[in-house]
């Protein structure tokens, strides 16, 4: 491990509740390590900021040593370096069928790791390869076309496919969670020609909600997230190469279970079984519940349920798109009586969802139809809905294994052509 006095980082407390004009500080702790723009005496050298999180901070960095780009993730004061260890593995693999060995590539490699101590405490760090952009990103820029979203739809699958085939559950799968790389040519690009081609660090002030002097450790200016993606209806075959991130959530549903009350997916991708069975552990399934909404996602650009609604409302939807649930659940579900009836009648006023076929039809193939981007001919139509019913089964033990999605028809005879083109055209860059 390299010490912090080794990348000459600087530390300082700050926030991420971000308006157009200024961040305020809403932290009464501060965890996180704040890393200052312009020292080139260390190995990484700061670009640009990438993200952040609940319990990260990402920089874009010129490695000085091996003269490329990496991204820096900063974990917050004194959390454990669980994504390093799962990410470690999944890296070196003992034995990988050959059905899902592709998913390999789209599991991001620790390049490095470190730690940096402040004040606050100790952070984990590591670095990998920089990713473009993340699908959430990209969603409000229209609609993939087709074969791009088949051929992202492919990485996905193979890269979950073959996390399960190392023992362990991402836990947290959805757009903002799966990347797309970055060509390989960006690495030649110098610190001057990125900053031509994509701007200087965008920075805001940061204030105190009381209007009071900052505290000595507070920088006055942040750093924006920069965006390096590209519109969704410009991606080509080249640029469909997925990435899936942030392991924070992931399991070894073996050797280090963790039962549903801990999931953090967000509501509209949350698979129910964590609801409604909050003392089970969680395993395969949710993810498969979990990739399924993702796959809706990238196909139409709008999810299956409904992004701004609490967990019951999203419950209902889920009931009105996917038919009843367990009775046992529905019996145990409290709120049930502002959404159904007892006999599973939607009440009376209520905004009802379509069924999972005029859900697609109109949440997707209308939408792609409009946008000029192509639409799924009905063959293919029905092998998409086919496979979303077996994996959105509300009973875990019900759902299909990704194995099952892999060697499904829609993914065999649309997705994977797409995807191994897709793979061919990123060679041929």
């Amino acid at each position: 491990m390299q010490s912090a006095s080794a990348l000459n980082l600087t530390v300082s407390p700050t926030s991420q509740y971000l308006s157009k004009t200024s961040i305020q500080l809403k932290v009464s702790r501060p965890l996180f390590h704040d890393v200052r723009q312009g020292f080139t005496t260390c190995r990484y050298r700061i670009v640009d900021k990438l993200g952040y999180g609940g319990y990260s901070t990402v920089w874009l960095a010129r490695d000085t040593h091996l003269e490329h780009y990496v991204a820096v993730k900063v974990g917050i004061a004194n959390s454990l370096p669980h994504e390093t260890k799962i990410l470690r593995a999944l890296s070196a693999p003992t034995s990988v069928p050959p059905s899902v060995r592709a998913g390999r590539d789209s599991i991001p490699v620790p390049l490095d790791e470190f730690e940096v101590t402040d004040p606050n405490g100790t952070h984990p760090c590591y670095t990998t390869t920089p990713a473009r952009c993340n699908l959430r990103e990209v969603s409000f820029s229209r609609l993939f076309p087709l074969e791009v979203a088949r051929a992202l739809s492919g990485g996905l699958v193979l890269a979950v496919a073959y996390m399960h085939s190392q023992g362990y559950v991402h836990g947290d799968i959805h757009l903002r969670n799966i990347l797309v790389k970055l060509p390989a040519s960006f690495d030649g690009l110098s610190t001057e020609a990125f900053y031509e081609q994509y701007g200087k660090p965008e920075t805001v002030s940061i204030t105190q909600r009381d209007g009071g002097s900052l505290p000595p450790h507070v920088p006055p200016k942040a750093v924006l997230p920069l965006y390096l993606g590209k519109k969704a209806e410009e991606f080509t075959l080249q640029d469909a190469q997925v990435l899936l991130g942030d392991f924070g959530e992931a399991i070894s549903p073996i050797s280090s279970p963790r039962s549903g009350e801990y999931c953090h997916t967000p509501v509209p991708y949350y698979p129910p079984e964590a609801l409604f069975e909050p003392q089970a552990p969680l395993s395969y399934p949710a993810d498969v519940w979990s990739l399924a909404t993702a796959v809706w996602e990238i196909l139409g650009m709008k999810a299956i349920f409904s992004t701004e609604a609490p967990e019951d409302e999203v419950t209902s939807q889920q009931i009105d798109v996917l038919g009843p649930m367990p009775q046992a659940w529905f019996s145990a579900w409290v709120e049930r009586s502002y959404f159904l009836n007892e006999d599973g009648r939607p009440v009376e006023g209520r905004e009802v969802w379509p069924v999972l076929d005029l859900a697609f039809e109109q949440g997707v193939r209308e939408h792609r139809r409009q946008g000029g981007v192509g639409d799924f001919d009905d063959d293919e139509t029905a092998a998409i809905l086919e496979l979303m019913r077996g994996m959105l089964r509300f009973k875990p033990e019900e759902r299909l294994t990704i194995e099952e999605v892999l060697h499904s028809e829609w993914v065999s005879k649309w997705v994977m052509p797409d995807y191994e083109r897709s793979l061919h055209a990123q060679k041929s860059r």
